[in-house]
């Protein structure tokens, strides 16, 4: 008697472990009201708005007066974009800024694609929608979910929409086509902001879910990069089910164990013990070069926006000059390292003054510096490597695609611990953080080959059933 009550709590346990341990591995579902004010007793609206994006004079006006009397400071001969963005080159782009740039024809642009609103959580989301041109008969549209960073925007996939959406005009494969939808993070661009605290990446995952169910879309894609990469990997870890499949282009580790010091140490001399390729060690190594130093030279930013962000956001919200050097710095830096050493800091090598500054008037029309700041510090004061969502794996296929000029690499050996179905892991041959709009077709290309892969694997999961 006694032995079979001690088997059937030792099986009671057993079943428990594994049974909790399933369930630990699903990421809560945020619920949160983020709206001004107490939630209210009604239901909320959940009609699906059309936007446009649209200036008036009196918004250019107050622009150019801005501009008209800026302060520039002298920088510090040889100084290059070592110190930051260089005024001598800062003083061209707001020459540009004033005298060529066309913020009516680019708000144009911006509105070329359908564009609306829907409340979420108490605030209005927007986003774009793009549906293909064309579709083979008998083919449906893959939903897809592309994610932003900072300070990056929607119109970072203004260039990569036309390859997935109609990937047969470009020379690809039209296989696999794909329905866009590029929401801004709340808090950036024309998202409202949140308007209490604690409004993190899991908020933003759940956000995100919630849309993608209210547009009808039970299974989809997701794809982002920056805090794209973050949100993203939270909404696969909340709907796994849901998920067809996850995309990065950026996939930072921040739960590091004994194994990842010690790859650290000996990666360099002894790769083939850690499965690093020869790449990984191209790209880490010397890892006090390449990884801490990088890392401390190029993460002020993050220091600051992760504790007070307000202070100089409050600075960057009234000055359409701080605001530019600002965010032209990042351009810089996160898309080539080197380019630190040009006056110009290259960032029209890779992208022209149009685009960029189409960027930062999103920014600014919107008013929304101090609110995408605010979002460092919602998901890192909470400490690195302690939160539930960065404890558990994400257990959807992944396609990641590694680019050299990324500001931190993070080899496929170690991705795998976090992203435990990695399907396709490609090194890139050129670019850098802002893949999208630096690279499209690159990306696209990646992202084409990542989707056939699922898909044939999907298949045959259901042809052996």
């Amino acid at each position: 008697m006694l032995l079979d009550i001690l088997v059937t709590l030792l099986l009671g346990t057993i079943i428990y472990y594994f049974l909790s341990r399933k369930k630990e591995e699903t990421l809560p579902f945020k619920e949160g009201w983020w709206g001004k004010g107490q939630k209210p007793d009604a239901e909320e609206d959940t009609s699906i708005r059309p936007f446009k994006v649209e200036t008036t004079e009196e918004e250019l006006s107050d622009l150019f007066r801005r501009l008209d009397q800026a302060r520039f400071t002298e920088p510090l001969e040889n100084s290059y974009f070592h110190y930051g963005t260089n005024s001598v080159y800062l003083r061209k782009v707001i020459s540009y800024w004033k005298n060529q740039f066309n913020w009516k024809k680019q708000v144009e642009v911006l509105n070329k694609y359908p564009q609306f609103k829907t409340k979420i959580q108490g605030i209005d989301i927007h986003f774009v929608h793009v549906k293909p041109p064309r579709l083979p008969e008998g083919q449906s549209a893959k939903p897809l979910l592309m994610v932003h960073g900072w300070p990056g925007s929607f119109y970072e996939f203004y260039k990569i929409i036309p390859f997935l959406t109609d990937p047969a005009s470009h020379g690809f494969s039209d296989e696999h086509i794909f329905e866009v939808i590029c929401p801004s993070i709340p808090g950036f661009g024309f998202s409202e902001a949140p308007h209490k605290k604690d409004f993190d990446s899991v908020s933003a995952a759940s956000v995100f879910y919630e849309l993608m169910l209210r547009l009808g879309f039970s299974e989809f894609y997701a794809q982002g990069g920056d805090c794209g990469w973050l949100i993203c990997t939270n909404l696969a870890q909340i709907a796994p089910n849901h998920m067809k499949g996850l995309h990065l282009n950026f996939a930072l580790v921040t739960k590091l164990g004994f194994a990842h010091a010690l790859s650290i140490l000996l990666g360099r001399y002894l790769p083939w013990l850690f499965r690093f390729q020869d790449e990984d060690v191209k790209r880490m190594f010397p890892f006090l070069e390449k990884g801490l130093y990088k890392i401390l030279m190029e993460s002020g930013y993050s220091h600051i926006q992760a504790t007070k962000p307000d202070t100089v956001g409050c600075g960057l919200n009234d000055s359409p000059v701080g605001l530019a050097a600002y965010i032209l710095e990042k351009f810089s830096t996160w898309t080539d390292l080197e380019f630190r050493n040009l006056e110009d800091g290259g960032v029209e090598r890779k992208f022209t003054l149009d685009d960029l500054l189409t960027n930062i008037m999103i920014y600014w029309v919107s008013g929304c510096i101090v609110s995408s700041m605010r979002f460092y510090k919602e998901n890192l004061q909470k400490g690195m490597g302690t939160q539930k969502h960065e404890m558990l794996t994400v257990q959807v296929p992944t396609g990641i695609a590694s680019f050299p000029n990324e500001i931190m690499h993070t080899p496929q050996a170690w991705a795998q611990k976090k992203y435990t179905n990695i399907v396709s892991f490609h090194y890139m041959p050129r670019g850098g953080h802002f893949a999208a709009l630096e690279e499209p077709e690159l990306l696209a290309k990646d992202i084409l080959q990542f989707v056939g892969k699922v898909e044939k694997q999907q298949l045959w999961r259901k042809k052996g059933e």
